[in-house]
């Protein structure tokens, strides 16, 4: 008996769409995340993980879709296979059943290796564009959070004796975000 084809689809932004990757592809259940492919803790990839079946054809757009980092994308499809589930790249054209010849895998590691290459490149360009944009004085950074009065109320509550936890959940940030504007209005904190 075969079994179900599902599809796993991974965006890394809310505004990307997630419509083409595997368009005209027929899939019984599709995950999609939107998270980094940077590392494995994404909740759509590990519910998909436990679904999956013997049998089952797992069908991925492509590589980099699957995991960012060679190291990752060979743990997953080995992980997979040896759960007798065969792992589809459609853009590759790659098919991985864990009876896979020597080539197979080479393709596996060579076609993850440029992922997580062109991933290197990427962040290596963007750190250039900031450090060239913090020339041009075009950069400034992320937009803070909270204004001048909120940093006023937060550090007062804080110097009151208030926990930082419930501090940050009134103001809606997260607990790191407080540090850091508590680290700005008094450097020697």
């Amino acid at each position: 008996m075969a079994g179900q084809r599902i599809g796993y689809v991974r965006v890394s932004t809310l505004e990307q769409n997630t419509d083409r990757q595997l368009d005209g592809v027929l899939v019984e259940r599709c995950f999609t995340d939107r998270a980094s492919g940077k590392d494995t803790r994404r909740p759509q990839l590990e519910a998909m993980t436990k679904f999956v079946r013997e049998g089952d054809t797992l069908v991925v757009h492509s590589m980099d879709r699957l995991a960012r980092n060679l190291d990752d994308l060979r743990r997953i499809v080995k992980t997979l296979t040896e759960r007798r589930v065969c792992i589809e790249f459609v853009k590759e054209g790659l098919k991985f059943t864990g009876d896979d010849s020597p080539m197979a895998n080479l393709m596996l590691s060579v076609m993850g290796a440029f992922a997580e290459f062109e991933r290197s490149l990427l962040r290596e360009r963007q750190r250039e564009g900031i450090a060239l944009a913090k020339l041009r004085g075009a950069y400034r950074g992320r937009k803070r959070s909270l204004g001048a009065e909120q940093i006023a109320e937060l550090t007062r509550r804080i110097a009151g004796g208030e926990q930082k936890s419930q501090v940050a959940r009134d103001m809606g940030i997260c607990r790191e975000t407080l540090y850091t504007y508590l680290r700005r209005a008094n450097p020697a904190v």
